[in-house]
Formats: structure tokens, C-alpha cells, sequence
């Protein structure tokens, strides 16, 4: 099992969102964006939402690329299968309010499937809320989201599994190359 590419970016859910997507995908997704408020992550094969519990303290976003499936390490608190194509080898990691934190170059345009998982997600929002109370002066209360001592983490450890779906302009939203897998935001 090798580690083929790793890219780690620092992201503002604003919202309680921070956004994965392929550099051509550029429209939204508010079904999936909900559904993530319920899942964690949620996503419709082009945008994946990853959801946290507070909207200002900047969570790591970690995607990895392997060789082969991955399982969710047994650390983590909390795991989900996950897709995305990606037509560009270039995905975006975006703040909603803010804009792109940053961006990976894939190793090659395709299907990458695999497990989204996370950790520190309630640790950073009883910390937030904490905080919030604690804290009467912005300075004082930016420097203590700066320094968060339980990270809220998310990673997406994935692998390629095919190619990227032809492009056709009178395909439905989810083409049928995706299968399955986009029939629903919730059902894998």
C-alpha cells in the first residue's frame, strides 16, 4: 500500500462548511450540503461537504491518494465511503465565505473512491463554545481559536477506480457511468 499523494490545507468552515471539488465543478450543491449537516460528509460524485460543528476555528483538511483501498484507522471518530470525479487532476478545497484555502494536483483525471473520516469534530466545537463565553475581546478570543488544543481534523483517503465520465450535454445531473454510487446523497 503506497501513499501516491498527500496534500494538507488549513480551512474557515464558514457556515460549518468546508467544500472538495474538481477545478471545472463550480456549481453548488445545496442537497448535499444539507445532507452533510447529518452524515459529516455527503457529496453528489463532483462536490464533497465536509461539516463541522462551529464556524470559526480553522479545521485541517488532509486528502490522501493510495495505490488501493484504505480503511478508516481505528482512531478516527467517525467514517463515511465517499466518491468524486475529477475531469482536471485538480481538486479545490473551499471556504464558502471566503474562498479556496488551497488546492491538489492528482496524480491523474478520474474516479477516486475511498473513505472521508475525522476526528477532533466535538472536541473543537465544546472548545468553541467555551471559548465564546471565556472570551469578550476579538483579539483575545482569535488568539484562543488559534490555538485550539484538539485540531478538528478531516481526511479523505482515496484511490483511483476509473475513468472520468464522458461529457454529454443532455446527460441527467449524476451520469450513469457514476452507477449506483449517485443515485442518492445518502446511499453508497
Amino acid at each position: 500500500m503506497a501513499l501516491l499523494a498527500e496534500h494538507t490545507v488549513n480551512a474557515r468552515p464558514a457556515h460549518g462548511l468546508v467544500e472538495v471539488y474538481d477545478a471545472d465543478a463550480y456549481l453548488d450543491d445545496s442537497a448535499a450540503a444539507e445532507a452533510s449537516r447529518e452524515q459529516v460528509v455527503a457529496g453528489n460524485g463532483y462536490h464533497l461537504y465536509l461539516h463541522s460543528l462551529q464556524p470559526d476555528i480553522a479545521v485541517d483538511v488532509t486528502i490522501r491518494i493510495w495505490d488501493q483501498a484504505q480503511a478508516p484507522p481505528k482512531h478516527s471518530e467517525g467514517s463515511i465511503p465517499v466518491f468524486i470525479e475529477s475531469a482536471t487532476a485538480c481538486l479545490v478545497i473551499n471556504q464558502l465565505t471566503i474562498g479556496p484555502a488551497g488546492t491538489m494536483d492528482l496524480p491523474r483525471p478520474g474516479v477516486y473512491e475511498g473513505h472521508a473520516w475525522w476526528t477532533g469534530r466535538n472536541s473543537t466545537r465544546d472548545y468553541y463554545d467555551r471559548t465564546l463565553a471565556e472570551h469578550t475581546e476579538p483579539e483575545s478570543l482569535k488568539r484562543a481559536w488559534q490555538n485550539n488544543p484538539t485540531p478538528e481534523r478531516y481526511y479523505l483517503d482515496l484511490h483511483l477506480t476509473g475513468d472520468v465520465c464522458p461529457d454529454d450535454e443532455d446527460s441527467e445531473p449524476f451520469p450513469t457511468c457514476l452507477g449506483s454510487r449517485a443515485v442518492g446523497l445518502t446511499t453508497w
